[in-house]
């Protein structure tokens, strides 16, 4: 027995997250929903704050300033030529950005996840979407709370992400072409190709078009612990277990909880259950040898594509988590989305009981 057993663990109260910066911030990276006529006047409002008020570099993706509703103000045109623009994919701006400003609903985050796939920056991000689940901050009051966040005086919660590795069996190969144009035929012969991903929400596995079961087997460090049959299955970190898993019947976890949920899709069992597991472990799903039809993966509902036999979705806890901006603190901004955006347990008061209720 432990002589001290309170010394055993200290667990840290998610309250006491705080944003710290090494250095004041220089840049941040606004992003926007594309071509949303109601958030033109926001972003161009924040945009010339932070550039004309803050002095800080504004990094903005090119196809924003591309809408042309934004190209036909001659006036913020102006102020668009201080801007720093970036193509999703083909340019690298993780070394760049000191912080980002999200103007939308939850879709902004999770856009904003995708383009890190190592180290996040800090992500403040405002309600201006439909549900706004992991947006707590109003733009009435952008201006106070911008400068708050610069300053360093905000709470802050670490959203996990998972590390995704899809393994394809017969991927399709592409002729090389050398500098000359000719085609290369004793390129590379290796049929196995991986991609890696990083998700904020989930990892969802379903049956696609066809009209069979989903039948996929789900492993567990190796080792077999169920076998998929019905319409699919959602993996998802405790963030997504608001989204789709909990229109599955999912729990919902905290963020700061370090979890993996996997969620089942209409399971045709009575008795396939949610269940929660470590975030340490890998998961890794597989085709059954018998399924009778493919399935198909999609990642924070982005880059859908076919699963065949032979393929293999491995799952894990990232290294590189989220780091999102609080309102409040993690606690209480938590439970305010809970109540604002799924009005969870909204009932009815019971009315008291009167003095000639008890004769009753």
């Amino acid at each position: 027995m432990l002589k001290n057993p309170q010394a055993v663990m200290h667990i840290q109260d998610p309250a006491s997250q705080r944003l710290t910066w090494n250095k004041p911030p220089k840049s941040v990276l606004v992003i926007k929903k594309i071509r949303e006529a109601a958030l033109l006047e926001p972003f161009k409002e924040l945009c010339i704050f932070l550039t004309e008020v803050k002095n800080m570099i504004v990094y903005v993706e090119k196809k924003v300033l591309d809408d042309p509703a934004m190209s036909a103000d001659d006036n913020f045109a102006a102020i668009t030529k201080k801007f720093c623009t970036f193509r999703e994919d083909l340019d690298d701006i993780s070394n760049c950005v000191d912080f980002i400003i999200c103007l939308g609903g939850d879709g902004t985050l999770l856009y904003a996840s995708s383009l890190f796939q190592d180290s996040v920056p800090p992500v403040m991000a405002f309600h201006l979407g439909s549900l706004g689940f992991l947006t707590p901050f109003s733009f009435d009051t952008y201006q106070s709370q911008v400068t708050q966040v610069i300053e360093g005086n905000a709470g802050i919660i670490l959203r996990s992400r998972l590390k995704v590795r899809v393994q394809k069996e017969n991927w399709e190969k592409k002729p090389r072409v050398d500098e000359k144009g000719i085609i290369m035929t004793n390129g590379d012969t290796d049929s196995h190709k991986a991609i890696n991903y990083q998700v904020l929400n989930e990892v969802v596995v379903d049956r696609g078009p066809s009209s069979y079961l989903s039948n996929v087997d789900l492993f567990l460090d190796g080792h077999l612990i169920t076998t998929v049959q019905g319409d699919g299955v959602i993996v998802s970190t405790p963030t997504g277990s608001t989204a789709y898993a909990v229109a599955a019947g999912a729990s919902m976890i905290h963020p700061n909880v370090p979890a993996i949920m996997i969620t089942p899709i209409c399971p045709h069992s009575l008795s396939f259950r949610p269940i929660v597991v470590p975030a340490g472990v890998e998961l890794r799903i597989m085709l059954s040898c018998d399924a009778r039809n493919t399935a198909w993966v999609s990642f924070d509902g982005r880059g859908r594509q076919e699963i065949s036999h032979g393929d293999s979705i491995a799952i894990t806890t990232s290294c590189f988590p989220v780091p999102s901006i609080c309102f409040r603190d993690p606690v209480n901004d938590w439970f305010e989305s809970l109540a604002r955006c799924l009005h969870w347990n909204v009932r009815k008061k019971q009315n008291c009981m009167s003095s000639e209720d008890d004769d009753f």
